[in-house]
């Protein structure tokens, strides 16, 4: 999506730790306009696949799946990081590896909110590894819903988690799909999974 890699290029910063700091209109402060149009993007990738529901991770997440649900006309529902005292005992879990804060958190999903009768897309910000998008794909696995392919907004296809994914049979649109990134020679983005 050119109109993502031009936003990335102009206000993405590349950080030490191959860390890409979008957080000024993906993830921390949104630009809803921009959001919006990842929305319907992945609306018309996803156009055939009569999803049911949007899962995702907290929090980075959100914001994306929330755009994209609009415009599929289906509810929201995230998994989250850590288990609160407003959530049943009577969930789905799994162990994800955050590769931006360096620890294992145990997501749960409460089982009202995914069932075998789901056709799920699954959105997040970031690929890089996979540990997240495996995780989500997960949870789908232990309620029986399909999984009818993955929405990312960035990946870095340098890393092997979209790689991984795929092999294992799953479908995965990525918006901007970097080749490779350095503090002094910028960003180069790669047309290679599209």
């Amino acid at each position: 999506m050119k109109l993502l890699e031009e936003k990335i290029l102009k206000e993405g910063k590349v950080k030490p730790g191959d860390v890409l700091k979008v957080d000024g209109f993906l993830n921390h402060r949104m630009d809803i306009k921009l959001l919006d149009k990842m929305g319907r993007e992945f609306k018309r990738l996803y156009k055939k696949s009569r999803v049911t529901k949007i899962l995702t991770i907290e929090a980075s997440g959100i914001g994306i799946a929330c755009m994209t649900a609009r415009h599929f006309k289906v509810p929201v529902v995230f998994a989250k990081k850590s288990a609160t005292s407003n959530i049943s005992d009577d969930v789905y879990s799994t162990q994800v590896f955050s590769y931006t804060h360096g620890n294992m958190n145990n997501v749960v999903l409460s089982k009202e909110y995914l069932t075998s009768d789901d056709k799920v897309l699954i959105i997040d910000d970031f690929l890089a590894v996979g540990a997240a998008l495996s995780g989500l794909i997960d949870l789908c696995n232990q309620a029986g819903a399909e999984v009818v392919g993955c929405g990312i907004a960035i990946e870095k296809a340098y890393q092997d988690g979209g790689r991984k994914i795929r092999e294992r049979g799953y479908r995965v649109e990525s918006l901007a799909v970097i080749e490779g990134m350095d503090p002094e020679k910028g960003i180069v983005f790669t047309r290679q999974f599209r």
